[in-house]
């Protein structure tokens, strides 16, 4: 290559990087990520020794990521064989696992390792929440403002507060972005319909991806998703019959597409019973693994706690301090989506960009998710509703806290929020014949300068021009009116007649097919100017929303030290027993053991294994013949004594009991003793 090719070649790769650079995509993340950093301050300002909300979960989530990144690099068909709950097998799935994040488990070792790895996937899981909102948004015709706000709505919920220290429940950023990917990839907009000239295959199998990766972070989550996806497959098949025989003629289906969803699905639903098959196993050894009707009405909210904000709540939480005491556990029934959110998906009941039908649809969905998310509380038992589901679907037993499902409840309110929210800029023609202006909102693009979407590059538009972004307008395809009341005539989206357009007809009905052949045909009238100060002003009145969403997301989220691992504790050789053996200091030992992951009898979890149970009644009174005989028939061969958590606890005194004859040695390492058996 010579010099002026060098020359060439750096030019068109600064262009390349600067439209790269400046893509909303790029923009979108880098802003998801920034306001994540703010929003989740102090995270990040000693992610080595604090972490979020408390000593919990938090702990056992960091050895879980940490754990599975190890099992993969060692021995990836153990992964599901933890190193905790000694000698149980499948250990990894007594609760949620995380899998999905493994790769960040990959990288450093030790519980200081994975306490940072735990604050950064914290950070990390609101960016692309916000970020995956906000792309599903645009998706499906939403301008810039609304889709912030649906965004940022999904990621700071006040109700997501009270999970600060459920990661897993955090995780949900995914479920958005498949959904934004394989619309995207159907050529589907709420506000365009089924678009033929914008199918992209590619998409189509990014989206399944997507989705079977969500479902490695955990069935809390993933499992209602699952069935979502299988709802909307369902709902395609019926559309494309109703189709069928309305047209009496089969609608066409592009090959690349139909092969791209058949290996997406397989793939999909080949991830997600890999997943379920040691969760079943669990099951059957252990039945109290089971939930029961009685665990699900412990968590099922009353109707009050979805308008009810958790203590962490800078805006709401003392305020709402009198209705939280009225709940019987408020972590899981402070429900509230947002103030400004539930007024603004009111408000888009009535005027919005989208169709009434499709309001109408976002709005029963929204009460849907409601109903099943209050579990028993529901029309007196839950049956009709989440009980039913417990009874007669498959994995729902398995899902025991109802009110998480309101997560739904919040993407569904910020869709219907975004289409309020989405506005027409005026046009800038004076010509009579100008075309009608585009819908839009702050910080859109001048007509004609619409950013492409990412997948531009590949697929030119009919006149060799690329094709515009997820809400940009076609010059045959001009929009709809942006805020139209409920009740309205809906305007056609193309003025050619049914039988003069090319090529296939869409399989799905879109707006192009509204109207009669005569109404498409007949002229358009101009779009209605406005003053440009007037849309100015529109642009800025825009954001006070986003902003009032914004405020309702900041936390008052305890940041705690980590809990620091024994000096005992380290290099420690298993199989092993930490005593005391109980209560939330499992899940510490668990976060300490990543320090060489030998095996450990400790671990917590929604159930206790039989096999715990008998050792930790032998060890009560350790040391002595008949625990040291039993601990080393069942393969135990080191006991660590935490003397500083043994008070209160059967095993206060055990560092005074002699070892005389036991055949086991005893040695102080500062406060602590371990006991080699």
């Amino acid at each position: 290559m010579d010099v002026d090719q060098m020359r060439v070649f750096g030019r068109r790769l600064a262009g390349v990087s600067w439209r790269v650079a400046r893509h909303e995509w790029t923009l979108a993340a880098l802003g998801a990520l920034l306001l994540a950093v703010v929003l989740t301050w102090p995270t990040l300002r000693d992610p080595a020794s604090t972490i979020p909300q408390d000593t919990g979960d938090p702990t056992l989530q960091a050895w879980q990521v940490a754990w599975g990144g190890h099992a993969l690099l060692t021995n990836p068909f153990q992964v599901w064989h933890s190193n905790t709950f000694y000698p149980e097998p499948y250990t990894y799935a007594y609760s949620d696992t995380l899998l999905g994040y493994a790769p960040f488990g990959m990288i450093g070792d030790g519980p200081v390792a994975a306490v940072i790895r735990y604050n950064l996937l914290y950070m990390l899981t609101h960016a692309l929440a916000l970020f995956g909102a906000y792309v599903l948004a645009r998706q499906v015709g939403a301008g810039r403002a609304g889709s912030a706000v649906a965004g940022v709505a999904f990621a700071y919920a006040p109700w997501k507060l009270a999970q600060a220290g459920h990661l897993h429940v955090l995780s949900i950023g995914g479920i958005a972005l498949a959904l934004a990917m394989l619309a995207r990839g159907h050529g589907w907009s709420l506000r365009h319909g089924h678009r033929p000239d914008r199918v992209r295959p590619g998409w189509v199998v990014a989206g399944w991806a997507v989705a079977a990766w969500q479902v490695t972070l955990g069935f809390g989550i993933g499992l209602p998703f699952a069935y979502v996806l299988g709802l909307l497959c369902l709902g395609a098949v019926v559309t494309y019959g109703v189709v069928w025989l309305r047209r009496r003629t089969r609608p066409v289906v592009p090959r690349r597409l139909l092969l791209a969803d058949l290996a997406g699905g397989i793939g999909f639903a080949g991830v997600t019973l890999a997943m379920a098959a040691p969760y079943f196993e669990v099951v059957a050894r252990n039945p109290s693994g089971r939930r029961t009707v009685a665990q699900i009405e412990m968590f099922s909210p009353p109707w009050r706690g979805f308008v009810t904000a958790p203590p962490e709540s800078w805006l709401w939480g003392e305020r709402h301090e009198a209705a939280r005491a009225t709940l019987g556990f408020p972590g899981e029934m402070t429900l509230l989506p947002g103030v400004v959110l539930l007024s603004l998906a009111v408000a888009g009941l009535f005027f919005s960009a989208w169709r009434l039908r499709h309001r109408l649809m976002l709005a029963g969905a929204a009460l849907v998710s409601v109903a099943l998310a209050a579990g028993t509380t529901f029309g007196g038992d839950g049956d009709p509703g989440y009980v039913t589901l417990v009874e007669h679907a498959p994995g729902w037993d398995g899902v025991r806290t109802p009110g998480r499902l309101v997560l739904w409840t919040t993407l569904l309110l910020g869709l219907l929020a975004a289409g309020a929210l989405t506005v027409r800029e005026p046009a800038r023609e004076t010509d009579p014949g100008a075309e009608p202006a585009r819908e839009t909102d702050p910080g859109a693009e001048p007509p004609g300068e619409q950013p492409p979407g990412p997948d531009a590059e590949h697929k030119a538009g009919p006149a060799g021009e690329q094709p515009p972004g997820p809400d940009a307008e076609t010059g045959s395809e001009p929009a709809v009116p942006a805020l139209r009341p409920a009740g309205a005539p809906v305007l056609v989206e193309a003025a050619v007649p049914a039988e003069t357009a090319a090529g296939p007809r869409p399989a799905l009905r879109s707006a192009a097919w509204s109207g009669s052949a005569a109404e498409q045909a007949a002229p358009r009238e101009p779009a209605p100017k406005r003053p440009v100060r007037q849309w100015r002003l529109t642009r800025l009145a825009l954001l006070v929303p986003l902003l009032l969403v914004l405020v309702e997301g900041v936390n008052r989220t305890p940041h705690v030290p980590a809990p620091e691992q024994p000096a005992v504790l380290r290099g420690l050789t298993g199989p092993a027993l930490v005593l005391p053996s109980d209560g939330i200091r499992e899940l510490h030992v668990m976060l300490w053991s990543t320090d060489g992951f030998p095996k450990v009898v400790n671990g917590l979890a929604s159930f206790t294994p039989q096999s715990q149970e008998r050792i930790r009644a032998a060890s009560m009174t350790f040391p002595d013949a008949t625990s040291v005989a039993y601990l080393r028939q069942v393969g135990v061969r080191t006991v660590v004594l935490l003397p500083g958590w043994a008070a209160g606890t059967p095993w206060a005194d055990v560092a005074a009991r002699p070892v005389d004859g036991l055949g086991i040695s005893r040695e102080i390492v500062g406060e602590d003793v371990i006991y080699r058996l």
